[in-house]
């Protein structure tokens, strides 16, 4: 569910992970460096011990052998050293020559690596190195045999004999696991406190953090009057004070924006209003001039077709001045009717003499009806249309087919049905598809984004056009008010397209009018 996603990715979840990411962190090293400074203060405890106890055991019997030892007493020499250890886990090997004796017969002494004796064999003073054997781990230390003549270490003299001696660290090994145990069983203490910690610091910082996120949503569904209780004196106080702030001056902003919006709307529909009353007159009155046009003198006849032609201009700006009014006041209404769209389209074409003037791809009669206005669908046609002959290029080509929502790519209404097969109306909403398409030399890209705007021109040095500027416009609003959409785009064999897509409302779906 996409609901329980933000909860995982949200504020409070990675607070809490942050603060037991941070104990666990803190508790890991703690316990490491303690771990090692245990270790290490374990291991040369009973390291110092061993060593002192070789070696004043060594230093008493060093005197009672012989240079050069026999075999004899260099076994002797063995035993005597690992009875220093009461328990029994001393094994001794020493060695002088080409002898060697071990404190446990037939012992391989495998301990005893060629870097220790190298070590023993270059230097008088006491080595030591820590072996690891299978799952144990034994000290293994070595040492020379020297005699004291004197007081001083220039009468050390070397006998020869070297001693190593293996110590298992069985119980070094239990100390080291008992503080392994210790420090994973202080952790887990450290971790529900740290999450404990976490919980109440989410708190405090999401209790603002979720009157900010409603008070934003408050502002995006409109209610600009939404404000945030300050408290305190925080960063999160100056945060909702500067929301407050910035919701004030938005609410001032947009409240007169509203009003220059409703003045500037009531002024365009209060000016149209007025003016089609003298305008209906002047129609009169040119239409009469334009009788007599052709008994008057040439001058006074191109005056008065002057005047008749842009007069009916002046009209038809008004009429879609009232037009557009109304969809701003939100006061236009469908006048919906079923009818048979191919046929609708047809008359519109007929009715403005464009019959020959446009090359045609409809589905036959009666194969594809819909609930629309026929007022707006006739007005929707006849701009696109129009706007095609006028700024297109011939020829110009309308088609209509009916598609399924997710359907892409069309080739007219006949090889929609046969791709549909017998799927009926299955595959989503019903769709009515125009398309008026030209062969001029298409659109600008930069103007393509701007063609339904109001009164827009590409080019700035067009102060005046055949048309009122009004008409693509109207055209989206008509097709708007409908549910559908209009797009225009460029053909990749050149010219224009533009795309009205009209959902086909069934009689339960519409209930008849509707604004």
């Amino acid at each position: 569910m996409r609901a329980g996603v933000p909860q995982l990715r949200g504020l409070r979840m990675r607070l809490i992970v942050a603060f037991a990411l941070v104990a666990a962190l803190a508790a890991a090293s703690t316990g490491a460096l303690t771990f090692r400074e245990a270790r290490t203060s374990v291991l040369q405890q009973s390291q110092d011990t061993v060593i002192k106890l070789l070696r004043t055991q060594v230093d008493r019997l060093a005197p009672d052998i012989g240079i050069p030892p026999g075999e004899a007493e260099v076994r002797r020499l063995a035993a005597g050293i690992a009875e220093a250890e009461p328990a029994g886990t001393w094994r001794v090997l020493v060695v002088y020559g080409g002898l060697s004796a071990t404190s446990v017969p037939d012992d391989p002494f495998e301990e005893v690596t060629p870097e220790l004796r190298r070590a023993v064999d270059t230097s008088p003073a006491t080595v030591f190195q820590r072996v690891t054997s299978g799952d144990h781990t034994s000290l293994v230390v070595g040492m020379s045999v020297v005699y004291d003549l004197s007081a001083t270490d220039s009468a050390r003299i070397p006998s020869g004999i070297k001693v190593f001696l293996t110590v298992p660290q069985t119980r070094e090994g239990a100390y080291v696991d008992a503080l392994v145990a210790a420090v994973q069983r202080a952790t887990v203490p450290a971790l529900a406190l740290a999450v404990l910690l976490a919980l109440l610091a989410a708190r405090g910082v999401l209790r603002p953090v979720r009157a900010l996120r409603s008070a934003t949503r408050s502002i995006a569904e409109g209610r600009l009057d939404t404000r945030l209780a300050v408290q305190g004196s925080d960063e999160l106080a100056d945060l909702s004070h500067t929301f407050n702030e910035t919701a004030a001056a938005l609410e001032e902003s947009v409240a007169e924006l509203r009003g220059m919006e409703a003045r500037a709307r009531r002024f365009a529909a209060d000016v149209s209003h007025e003016l089609r009353t003298p305008l209906a007159a002047m129609s009169a009155v040119t239409d009469v001039l334009d009788e007599d046009a052709s008994h008057l003198d040439p001058d006074t006849a191109t005056a008065v077709r002057l005047i008749s032609g842009e007069t009916v201009k002046l009209a038809r700006l008004v009429d879609d001045l009232m037009e557009i009014s109304r969809f701003d006041a939100g006061a236009a209404v469908l006048h919906l009717d079923e009818i048979d769209l191919a046929e609708s389209l047809r008359r519109t074409l007929a009715a403005r003499a464009w019959t020959d003037l446009v090359d045609v791809a409809l589905p036959p009669p009666d194969a594809l009806r819909g609930r629309v206005d026929p007022r707006r669908l006739d007005v929707v046609v006849a701009n696109l249309v129009g706007n095609a002959l006028r700024h297109g290029g011939r020829p110009v080509r309308v088609r209509l087919y009916e598609r399924h929502e997710g359907y892409e790519g069309h080739e007219g209404y006949e090889s929609h049905k046969e791709h549909r097969g017998d799927r009926g109306d299955e595959g989503g909403e019903r769709l009515a598809v125009i398309e008026v398409l030209d062969s001029g030399p298409g659109i600008p890209a930069s103007v393509l984004p701007h063609v339904f705007e109001r009164f827009y021109k590409s080019d700035a040095a067009r102060t005046r056009t055949e048309g009122s500027g009004l008409g693509l416009a109207i055209t989206a609003e008509n097709v708007r008010v409908h549910g559908g959409t209009v797009r225009a785009a460029n053909r990749p064999e050149g010219g224009a397209v533009f795309t009205v897509e009209l959902p086909l409302r069934s009689d339960e779906s519409t209930g008849g009018s509707g604004s």
